[in-house]
């Protein structure tokens, strides 16, 4: 039977506080970054530009139809060359870089398709009252449609918020320690893997569940 020794834990809470710190700054700028550029793209869908819309479908459609470790991997790769044009070879370790630019490319598709969704779920008589009072359609898109989007679609962008922190462990193939990476390595160093996993894998599920109840009580509370 296999004996357990979780005695290195509390020695690497320092270097699993670094690794949370780096999980949490993908998630928070793919969550930013993808919400802004996937406004963008639901907008540039849902107007009369065919070619905008015919753009935005392509870009979505793409990112929604690769793996997300096969982007994460296209990034590194590619990342690396566009700074190194613009920096030179001096350009340090750029794996960070590449994660976030690949993480918040990707989510902005899958914000793109639920914010779509949000705006559409709004009256079209909101959309008439708005020109109606002489607002503009950027105004009434602006002031009036989107406002009422975001609330209707709170819960889903959450949603999509605890599957993106879950999905920053991918991080791993490309040698990033955030908070899965470090328990890992650490794990490995000690000779107590399991120990290091089981214990990431509360810490991931205690976040998780917490944010899926906030999820559930705001569900609840839009739909009085």
């Amino acid at each position: 039977m296999y004996d357990f020794d979780w005695t290195s834990i509390p020695g690497a809470i320092p270097l699993l506080a670094k690794g949370m710190l780096i999980t949490l700054e993908v998630t928070i700028t793919a969550i930013v970054v993808g919400i802004v550029w996937g406004t963008l793209l639901a907008i540039a869908r849902l107007g009369h530009n065919v070619v905008l819309a015919k753009l935005a479908a392509g870009y979505v459609n793409l990112f929604r139809s690769v793996p997300l470790v096969m982007v994460i991997l296209w990034f590194y790769l590619i990342v690396p060359q566009g700074l190194k044009a613009i920096f030179g070879d001096d350009i340090g370790d750029i794996r960070l870089t590449s994660a976030l630019v690949a993480f918040a490319l990707f989510e902005a598709a899958y914000y793109s398709e639920i914010i779509r969704a949000g705006i559409q779920s709004v009256s079209k008589g909101q959309v008439s009252a708005g020109l109606a009072l002489g607002f503009t359609p950027a105004q009434t898109m602006r002031l009036v449609v989107l406002p009422q989007a975001f609330r209707n679609m709170t819960p889903l962008l959450l949603t999509q918020a605890i599957i993106l922190f879950q999905d920053t462990s991918l991080v791993y193939v490309i040698g990033l320690s955030d908070f899965f990476g470090t328990a890992y390595k650490v794990g490995d160093r000690d000779g107590r893997l399991v120990e290091l996993l089981l214990f990431a894998g509360v810490i991931y599920f205690v976040i998780c569940f917490s944010a899926s109840l906030l999820v559930k009580r705001l569900q609840a509370r839009f739909a009085k």
